[in-house]
């Protein structure tokens, strides 16, 4: 899950859920917005490990996994924010609780996620039915009034607003009812190999998958084995979304890692372009990131700091909801 909370007019939330290695489509169409959004907003960026227990999991794959990403979201920028890890903010977990008790089973039960699980598998673990409450908890803790967000993620807050709302007019006024908005767009970065899916840290098939980690010789490999088509006429290096996506989406990266399509008038001369492009924008990253993990007290205590912010922004809206329960 990836949502993005304005709280007042200044606060931004937003959690990453670690499912897998993070990718250049999270680079360029989450992580970089929020990078751009520092200078103008209070923002809160958390890793999200609690919600990657919804489903069968390794402890120790998590572990690591959630280690990287704490790291990553670093060495992309964003520790001009509030870095934090979710289970290390208790409030997140206990208002969870509290916001079950307000919730049905019926509502829980209609959540698109769920519904597509169960007539996948017959049946899921209980963490993923109430899963989109931990989500609600996550967000009402910071009082947001927008929820940007993608429209994957809409039912879930619209839920938020829900449970809000309900609370309120059960046992008071505790918190902000949020709106939702749509996210601001970033460039959105499609799979290698499948051109028309969008490209995610939880794919199955790696080679259309560009990790923000993986080592130059491999990008080079995968943008090298990109999808094309078999137009290689005059003209076939263009935008066409319907009839190119392979192309499409090379243009796409290029243009969204600073490179530039005039005078690309072959595929082999457009993946060098966009090769170089990749490249040149993962170097810093993955520089930066090889510094911290050189250097684990520094990123101990980038997190340290900001979990002790989260405890302190998250504590008067739980005790205010215990509270008004009767707790």
């Amino acid at each position: 899950m990836s949502s993005t909370a304005p709280t007042s007019a200044a606060r931004r939330l937003s959690l990453l859920t670690p499912s897998g290695h993070l990718t250049l489509g999270n680079l360029l169409g989450a992580l970089r917005p929020l990078v751009a959004g520092q200078g103008d907003h209070d923002c809160f960026v958390g890793v999200s490990d609690l919600h990657a227990m919804t489903d069968g999991h390794d402890p120790a794959v998590l572990r690591s996994r959630s280690s990287e990403l704490a790291a990553l979201l670093v060495a992309v920028g964003l520790d001009d924010s509030t870095l934090f890890v979710q289970s290390r903010v208790p409030a997140h977990r206990q208002l969870a609780f509290l916001l079950e008790c307000v919730a049905s089973t019926g509502e829980l039960g209609r959540m698109i996620q769920f519904k597509q699980r169960r007539r996948t598998n017959g049946s899921s673990r209980a963490a993923l039915f109430t899963y989109p409450v931990l989500m609600a908890a996550d967000i009402l803790l910071y009082q947001p009034h927008q929820v940007p967000v993608g429209e994957d993620q809409r039912q879930h807050v619209e839920l938020a607003r829900d449970l809000a709302l309900r609370f309120n007019r059960t046992y008071g006024p505790v918190f902000t009812v949020p709106e939702v908005a749509v996210a601001p767009a970033g460039a959105r970065v499609m799979d290698l190999q499948r051109p028309t899916v969008k490209m995610s840290k939880s794919s199955a098939e790696p080679a259309g998958v560009i990790g923000l980690l993986d080592p130059p010789d491999v990008v080079r490999r995968k943008i090298a084995r990109a999808v094309t088509d078999a137009d290689t006429g005059p003209g076939a290096v263009r935008p066409d979304r319907e009839d190119k996506p392979g192309i499409t989406n090379l243009l796409d990266v290029l243009v969204a890692c600073g490179g530039s399509p005039d005078g690309l008038s072959t595929y082999g001369a457009l993946k060098r372009a966009v090769t170089d492009a990749v490249l040149g924008v993962l170097e810093p990253v993955q520089r930066r990131h090889a510094g911290l993990l050189a250097d684990p007290a520094h990123l101990e205590e980038v997190y340290a700091r900001g979990e002790a912010r989260c405890r302190e922004v998250t504590a008067p809206v739980l005790a205010a909801a215990e509270s008004a329960m009767g707790l």
